[in-house]
């Protein structure tokens, strides 16, 4: 009995200082966060949500983001490094891949690097799509014959600096693509070490079709994920998904290049950002984040909430949390905001029980009467009649 607990004492000793000694990969700094919202007001729970219909499940794998043409085809790009074309008539078909053609696409991540993975899309005035890769970077493909381009790739990058976690798009009146790279030190598989690490290495780029050329306009973001322009291009808003917040970066007029907060404390991790025909933007949350008023939850706050002032505690989680052990603790609620051009949530719409919609979602896209709902692990596309949302 005394020689089992000395060699158990030892044992734990040992542990404890081979864990010590193991390098972290987070260099974190310390962060505190607003207490989030409670689900009050325009953010009051609903079902919305439930009535979402799930389409083309099982074929289309991991919907990030969507992009529309004049004709009424959707787009879209999943996990396998796929770009779908969803036509009129509701026929779903392959228009380009970005990556290699193997049967372990979408399904190993070890692959996903070489597979491809699709991210922020959207078709310009010509009547091209432009869509980036987290890996492989921004691609043009020509509509409607599918030929793809890789105009930016990501040996190359921009400004001397290669791309490591590209992530959404948007394309201003002039044809200028803005696009976002959410890291430069995580790639896209490590995207959950990214959000716990909380250090601003994100970047928003730019590419000019006619001129050929790419330039930096602002960095040291924090996880710049979603982009929006605005009706007049006259500013871009960016989702900082690590800092809960969104930005408003001004792109013309005397505040050209300054920016300021749109939205602070958002009730969720911002995903994708899309301007609605309405002038209104929705956001997708990829995981909620809200304060209840109820019960003993009441006096709780979310996980990364309270880690984020302990760079100590972020440090030796990474050192021994599998990164699939974060999903066990995601809220199965889920919904989107939409937000007006002065950053007010003015509406919001749930699946508070994940009934369909569950454990949060990266985009709502507005279009053609209805609502598109995508997530980059989800087996469908969810689809919403836009009478739903529409007041």
């Amino acid at each position: 009995m005394k020689y089992g607990l000395i060699i158990s004492s030892v044992v734990v000793a040992v542990l404890s200082i081979w864990i010590y000694l193991i390098p972290s990969p987070l260099d974190p700094r310390p962060h505190v966060f607003e207490k989030p919202p409670t689900l009050v007001g325009a953010l009051e729970a609903n079902t919305v949500l439930e009535n979402v219909v799930k389409a083309f499940e099982g074929k289309i794998i991991g919907p990030e983001s969507f992009a529309g043409d004049n004709e009424g085809n959707l787009y879209t790009g999943t996990w396998d490094g796929k770009i779908w074309k969803i036509s009129t008539d509701g026929f779903a078909s392959v228009l380009a891949r970005t990556g290699i053609d193997h049967p372990d696409c979408g399904r190993s991540y070890d692959l996903e690097p070489l597979c491809g993975r699709v991210k922020g899309m959207k078709v310009d005035k010509n009547g091209d799509l432009f869509a980036v890769d987290c890996y492989k970077g921004l691609f043009k493909i020509h509509l409607p014959s599918g030929e793809i381009e890789n105009i930016l790739a990501e040996g190359n990058g921009v400004d001397g600096k290669s791309f490591t976690f590209l992530n959404s798009l948007d394309i201003s009146d002039d044809g200028i693509v803005y696009f976002s790279e959410s890291s430069s030190k995580w790639t896209r598989r490590d995207a959950k070490l990214e959000v716990i690490e909380t250090n601003n290495f994100g970047r928003i780029l730019a590419y000019d079709p006619v001129k050929n050329s790419s330039w930096t306009v602002a960095d040291e973001l924090y996880m710049a994920n979603g982009i929006a322009l605005s009706p007049d291009n006259s500013f871009l808003l960016i989702n900082e998904m690590n800092r809960n917040r969104i930005t408003r970066l001004y792109l013309k007029g005397p505040k050209t290049g300054m920016r300021e907060i749109f939205l602070d404390n958002v009730p969720g991790y911002p995903d994708n950002i899309k301007l609605t025909p309405h002038g209104t933007y929705y956001i997708g949350l990829l995981v909620t984040r809200f304060s209840s008023t109820t019960g003993l939850k009441k006096y709780t706050r979310p996980f990364l909430d309270l880690i984020a002032p302990y760079p100590a505690i972020k440090r030796f989680i990474a050192k021994v949390t599998p990164m699939f052990v974060y999903n066990v603790f995601l809220p199965a609620h889920s919904y989107f905001i939409e937000v007006d051009s002065n950053g007010n949530i003015i509406n919001s719409f749930h699946d508070p029980s994940g009934l369909v919609i569950k454990g949060g979602m990266t985009e709502a896209f507005l279009y053609n009467g209805k609502v598109y709902l995508g997530h980059h692990e989800t087996p469908f596309i969810g689809v919403l009649d836009a009478q739903h949302v529409l007041n």
